[in-house]
């Protein structure tokens, strides 16, 4: 049965009906109408109409007809900001409800948003459904949002008290309002985890919120929201009706789309979506908060499913997955998978690629030198730093990278997340250091120790430099130094070693049940409490390799 036949005929429905009507004789084609929990949309050939129901709920005011105008209005302004040429602006709906028209003059009875209409399939979530969901869809989309995070307004500064409040109240309120009508012991249990949370996570929401993380956000960021548009790939329809759901950080942004893919069962292109999102903006501090958001915007998800299902009564189970299963997975797996892997090879070796495949497969957090090296002096990943005269590679520019490495993959592992670390590591004393944080922090140690023929090396530096499009600078006269200067793996970092060779495709998926295997575990028994110093007391660090090697091809 058709779910509108189930509701009584309202003012709204009415009107709604006749508007679709109205426009199906004005255009002589047929008008889709849609129905969520606090709004209707008609289509009609290239545009949609959006009309906001006169609602009063606990989460938003549409009840009067001046604040749906208000609304409209703050809708066109707030989602050009991520897609100008889609909102068209607001139009007044006038007639009667019973013969009402776009616009014509006359007092409105009512306003509707107005739409460039999407192609069919081109929402995210559509595209998950029909299996056309591209890795490089998601790249797009984090480059976006990352942009769009950078230039949004930082909120102004608030009392402690208040700036937790306005993390945690909201997720206390959704957890009251599911609580009526939900499974009680799974409400419980995430209630329990979350007031954990609050005791734990405070200086971190304080730092966040004084680091200029809570921004003008969009607030509503999931697969139904973002579109495909040409090549671009975008989010509409933020959160218009309430400024406090959308002054946010920007992780709560970014963990409510990785949590919706979660929710789908395809935590692989949450996690890609998740690294390209970091490798832009650098934000390695939010993941500490991650999984907090991840699990609040579960939890609003299933939330407005219940909401929908009582005011519209239809479910859709390809779109609404069960999202208190979702924050019940998250809160069960948070904290638990904290292991440290760091890359190892010549330039050209397959040590970033392996690198990104297993962020994938295995839900790690990726931290890459060639970029954060770079960010440290102001410049994008594919800039390169001879265009910008400056000189990124000396021995201080060396030491600050790694700091930062070592200080972000500390985050990262102390919030559970398994580690890559991808930097080529031929020098033993910078392998020592990171052996030494997973040992301090009590977490498995491995490396991945790439190797491929020189043939393929030079080749793929090659085909790497003529692309531009890899933050690597690393050029043939490099990899012969390196051939020149590395130091081996000795005895015992050959036992936390994971050889491949890639020369030949390497299979992800086992490489990442090596990676977590039990007998990998026992690294700790095997090398001990490693000395962070180097061993051998005329071992050159990399930072003095990179002035030897600038004074040699000076």
């Amino acid at each position: 049965m058709d779910s509108e036949t189930k509701l009584p005929e309202t003012v709204d429905r009415i009107l709604v009906y006749a508007l679709r009507d109205r426009l199906q004789a004005d255009t002589g084609k047929p008008v889709v109408l849609k129905e969520t929990h606090i709004s209707w949309i008609l289509l009609s050939g290239q545009l949609a109409y959006k009309l906001k129901k006169p609602v009063h709920l606990p989460f938003v005011d549409f009840s009067t007809l001046a604040l749906r105008k208000h609304f409209c209005e703050e809708e066109v302004r707030l989602n050009r900001r991520l897609a100008p040429l889609q909102y068209l602006g607001v139009v007044p709906i006038c007639g009667t409800v019973n013969a009402p028209r776009i616009g014509g003059g006359g007092e409105p009875i009512d306003y509707a948003v107005c739409m460039q209409r999407f192609a069919p399939g081109a929402l995210l979530s559509e595209k998950l459904v029909a299996g056309d969901l591209r890795p490089e869809y998601l790249d797009r989309l984090a480059n976006r949002i990352a942009i769009f995070h950078r230039q949004a307004p930082v909120a102004l500064p608030v009392s402690s008290t208040r700036g937790i409040e306005r993390v945690v109240q909201p997720v206390l309120e959704v957890l009251k309002q599911l609580q009526a009508d939900c499974d009680t012991s799974s409400i419980v249990a995430v209630r329990a985890w979350v007031d954990q949370q609050v005791l734990t996570l405070q200086e971190a929401w304080l730092q966040r919120r004084r680091s200029g993380a809570v921004r003008e956000c969009h607030g509503d960021l999931h697969l139904a929201n973002t579109v495909l548009i040409g090549d671009e790939v975008t989010a509409f329809d933020c959160i218009e009706f309430s400024p406090d759901l959308r002054w946010i950080d920007v992780i709560s942004d970014v963990a409510f789309f990785t949590m919706d893919l979660n929710a789908h069962g395809r935590s692989d292109l949450a996690f890609r979506f998740l690294d390209a999102y970091l490798q832009r903006t650098g934000d390695y501090a939010g993941v500490q908060v991650l999984r907090f958001y991840e699990v609040y915007r579960a939890l609003v998800r299933a939330l407005v499913y219940r909401v929908r299902l009582k005011s519209v009564g239809a479910a859709s189970p390809a779109v609404d997955p069960d999202y208190l299963g979702c924050a019940r997975r998250l809160v069960q797996t948070a904290g638990g998978a904290g292991r440290l892997l760091i890359t190892h090879g010549l330039s050209g070796s397959g040590k970033s690629t392996l690198a990104r495949r297993l962020v994938e497969t295995a839900g790690a957090i990726r931290l890459r030198s060639d970029v954060e090296r770079k960010r440290l002096f102001g410049l994008d990943a594919l800039q390169r730093s001879a265009e910008q005269s400056v000189d990124i590679y000396t021995r201080e520019a060396t030491q600050r990278t790694f700091e930062r490495l070592r200080e972000c993959a500390r985050t990262a592992l102390q919030a559970g997340y398994p580690v890559i670390v991808d930097s080529a590591f031929l020098q033993r004393a910078e392998r020592r250091v990171f052996q030494a944080v997973a040992a301090e922090l009590g977490v498995p140690f491995a490396i991945l120790h790439c190797r491929a023929s020189e043939a393929q090396l030079r080749q793929r530096l090659a085909d790497r430099n003529a692309g531009g499009t890899d933050a690597s600078e690393a050029n043939a006269t490099v990899l012969e130094y390196q051939m020149a200067t590395q130091d081996p793996l000795d005895g015992d970092e050959r036992a936390a070693a994971l050889e491949v060779f890639t020369d030949e495709p390497v299979d992800v998926v086992a490489l990442r049940a090596r990676w977590f295997s039990p007998a990998e575990a026992s690294w700790q028994s095997q090398l001990g409490t490693p000395d962070a110093r180097p061993s051998d007391a005329n071992q050159r660090t990399s930072s003095e390799n990179d002035d030897h090697w600038r004074n040699k091809h000076a």
